[in-house]
């Protein structure tokens, strides 16, 4: 089991900047990506950045370029730098991490989520 608990959302202007932190315990060993996915009202779920084991990384199209998904292992935390943020990146942010064993295969693990707002 892995258990992942967000924090860092809160209502910010446009243009402004927050970092959302996503800390993971449990059985850490098996993880092989962690990343956000975000879901606004009324629409679907939708990608924002991955990080794998070995640091490769992936962004959705809405936010490359303004968002950064770091990650300390002595932490076991991973992060989000959201810069020159937009109206429309207003959702509820989720942790995602994906374990992969050879008794139960792909697993994926959510965080309870948290709040972003862009708003004047």
């Amino acid at each position: 089991q892995v258990q992942l608990v967000e924090s860092g959302g809160g209502l910010v202007q446009p243009g402004g900047s927050l970092r959302l932190s996503c800390a993971a315990s449990g059985s850490l060993f098996s993880i092989v990506l962690m990343g956000w996915y975000r879901q606004a009202p009324g629409k679907q779920r939708e990608l924002v950045a991955v990080i794998t084991s070995s640091n490769k990384t992936n962004y959705g199209d809405s936010v490359k370029g303004r968002f950064t998904i770091s990650r300390d292992n002595t932490k076991n935390t991973v992060y989000l730098q959201m810069n020159t943020l937009k109206p429309e990146d207003t959702a509820v942010y989720y942790c995602n991490a994906v374990s992969i064993t050879a008794t139960k295969g792909r697993e994926d693990y959510w965080g309870q989520g948290t709040q972003v707002t862009v708003s004047s």
